[in-house]
Parts: structure tokens; sequence; C-alpha cells
């Protein structure tokens, strides 16, 4: 158990450090439909990355030879970050210039919970980084070689981890509203203006661990 769970520690950073997830959930705790739309969001956002690690646990990504089967997976996953770590940087904005962030945020206050739980289950399942390292992290979970009831245990560990991002703004809008609102309002203006820098440093050093790791497995 300890295994595992030391070794998808990283994913789990990996997946929490999420610019645009952590906006889009500050935007829906200002937006009309607070409290709703923010638990509907944390809903998707946590059965998203559930879904994807039962699917990779299912399918046996991680079965059979492990060396090979789980280190092309993280080959390739590698590569796709040094690549987007690559993309982030060159799209950075210009200094003094304004971030281009998606056009679906100037909408979130006429969102509605059900609105709000599908996009988290995109950016959590869907969107390529959180993608790729929730299936790096349920292959590792899958190769220890745990019981189910351990397995289930450790995915648990990893998507509440990978969602304490989401859940600390969540709970600290509910439990204190007027104290967090300053606080919130400032995270959201630094993540937006560093958003892309932000990434692409996440990107390549997620990018050359996956890929290290990967190696490791296929050389041994």
């Amino acid at each position: 158990m300890g295994e595992a769970i030391g070794g998808v520690l990283g994913f789990a950073v990996g997946v929490a450090i999420s610019p645009v997830p952590i906006i889009a959930v500050i935007l829906m705790l200002f937006s009309a439909r607070a409290a709703g739309n923010g638990l509907s969001f944390l809903l998707g956002w946590v059965g998203g990355l559930a879904l994807i690690s039962a699917v990779v646990l299912a399918i046996g990504l991680e079965s059979g030879d492990e060396d090979s089967g789980g280190g092309i997976v993280k080959v390739v996953i590698g590569v796709l970050f040094l690549f987007l770590a690559l993309k982030q940087w060159r799209g950075r904005p210009a200094e003094g210039e304004e971030p281009a962030m998606p056009a679906w945020m100037a909408k979130i206050d006429e969102f509605t919970p059900i609105k709000a739980l599908g996009l988290a289950l995109l950016l959590s399942s869907v969107n390529p980084k959180n993608l790729g390292l929730t299936i790096a992290a349920a292959s590792t979970i899958g190769g220890v070689g745990l019981a189910v009831a351990q397995e289930v245990v450790a995915v648990g560990l990893y998507v509440i981890l990978a969602s304490l991002t989401i859940i600390v703004p969540v709970v600290s809008y509910l439990v204190a509203r007027e104290a967090m609102t300053p606080a919130l309002d400032s995270m959201k203006g630094w993540l937006t203006a560093h958003n892309a820098t932000v990434m692409a440093i996440l990107f390549l050093v997620l990018g050359a661990k996956v890929l290290g790791d990967g190696i490791v497995l296929l050389s041994s």
C-alpha cells in the first residue's frame, strides 16, 4: 500500500495544480448559484478522476508484463507532456499582454449545477494533463499487486489529494464566505495572469518524470 501511495503522490500534485479548474470553481463561487454550482463542480471533478482510475484498473493496463505495458503507457504520456510544455511556453502572453482564457469562463455566471457537473467531468477526465496523470497513477497502483480493497483505498487517497485545490475553495466558501472572498479573488487573478507559465513548468517537470519512469520500466 505504501509503495502505491508513494508512487502516485507526484501525479496527484500534478492534477491538483491545474489553474483553469481552480479559476473555474472560484468563478462559480462568485456566481448567482454559488453553493450549488461549487458543490456540483466538486462532485464532477472527484467523479471524473475516480471513473478514469476505475477504467484503467478494470481494463488492466497494468496487468501482464507490467514492465513493458506500464512502461509504454508512461513513455507515451511523458512525451505528450513535454510537447504540451513547449506549446504552453510558446503560447504564454507577452509582457503586459492580457492572458487569453477560455471563452466559456465568461458564461460561468449563467451555469446551472448540471453544467457545472459536466464541466468538471470534462476538465478532470478529458483534459490531456489530468487524463494522462490519472492513467499513470492508476497504472502505478495496479502494478503494485494490491488486493482489490487496497486498490480502492489507494485510488481514493489519490483522488482526494488530486482534488484538494478544488475541495479547499468550495469548503472554505461554504464555511466562511465573507472571509474567504478576497483571498479567492486574489488567487483567481494570480492564476489567470500566470496560467501558461505555471502549466509549461508543470508539464515539463511531470513529462520528464513520467518519461523517465517509463524508460526505467522498459529497460528493466
